[in-house]
């Protein structure tokens, strides 16, 4: 392991983002972690991600940068397609020619989000918006350049720092008298810090296999999606509540807002959103040994770090 560790080299995209700043944090123990701004490779121009992977030469790229503006999306197609599937075809490309290893993060989004099941891996596609395309776009590109990949759907990311749904509502919590959140809409929050966690196990894993033989190969057998998203299930309604009661019993002395459940229709946006969010994580848990943490256990840890 060590003299693997010695030259592995990780290329790591969105280093500024939420995934991406726990993941520079965690995989830095595997080896030298190669994390460019957006200056020095920007995913909209594929040259530049073609020209960075060429320099850095990675054993392993690491992606969870992505374009994200779910409903600005909608009147920004083109740029969501040239970062969430063209950026990621040529990170595919140029890891087949040097037998780099690729995890790639994607979304519950790539579904329709019918029914009330979870979805498992096999399970038909049907995105409702250009996010979800775009996403599922860059599935499809990954798989078909031909190197080792692991691609990660995820959902409700959050965590204790960066732009997400539990900072924004505790903040507006503190500030409002009533907030009305959606509440028939189900999945299950995913904390940046076990994706990334994740993320490092699955690595560890990859190499261990690896011992004696080309990283190519190793991925051979496991290359292709996966579900990484929280264990459980909630609404987003249920999931700010949750939040809200927690901050009450740190801050008995502040007064919070009162939460109003409402319908997806009542809050219509640009870009629809699946009703049904839920995956299933069997697959990750049989191929990995890695189970995602159940939402609430995860809340009350990031809550603590606030």
């Amino acid at each position: 392991m060590a003299e693997a560790e010695s030259n592995r080299r990780i290329l790591l995209t969105g280093a500024s983002g939420q995934v991406g700043g726990e993941l520079l944090r965690t995989l830095e123990p595997l080896g030298e972690v190669v994390a460019p701004g957006r200056d020095a490779m920007n995913l909209a121009d594929a040259d530049a991600v073609r020209r960075v992977v060429r320099e850095v030469r990675p054993r392993w790229i690491v992606n969870p940068a992505a374009y994200t503006a779910v409903d600005k999306a909608e009147s920004e197609p083109e740029l969501a397609y040239a970062i969430n599937e063209h950026a990621v075809r040529v990170l595919g490309e140029e890891a087949r020619k040097i037998g780099a290893g690729v995890i790639h993060f994607s979304t519950d989004y790539v579904f329709e989000g019918i029914g009330t099941r979870p979805y498992v891996e096999d399970d038909a596609t049907g995105p409702v918006s250009v996010y979800g395309a775009s996403k599922l776009a860059g599935e499809k590109a990954l798989a078909a350049a031909g190197a080792g990949h692991m691609i990660f759907r995820t959902s409700w990311v959050y965590g204790a720092q960066g732009k997400n749904f539990l900072l924004t509502i505790l903040k507006l919590a503190r500030e409002r008298e009533k907030l009305r959140i959606v509440a028939d809409q189900y999945g299950a929050p995913t904390w940046s810090r076990d994706l990334a966690r994740m993320t490092q196990r699955v690595i560890d894993r990859a190499e261990a296999s690896a011992r004696g033989r080309e990283l190519s190969d190793a991925l051979t057998g496991v290359s292709g999606i996966y579900h990484a998203a929280g264990s459980g299930e909630t609404t987003w309604y249920s999931f700010a509540a949750e939040a809200v009661r927690l901050a009450k019993e740190r801050e008995p002395g502040i007064r919070f807002a009162e939460l109003e459940a409402i319908t997806t229709a009542e809050y219509p946006t640009p870009a629809k959103r699946p009703a049904n969010s839920r995956m299933s994580g069997a697959k990750l848990e049989d191929r990995f040994g890695w189970r995602m943490m159940d939402w609430k256990e995860s809340l009350e840890r990031v809550m603590a770090e606030l």
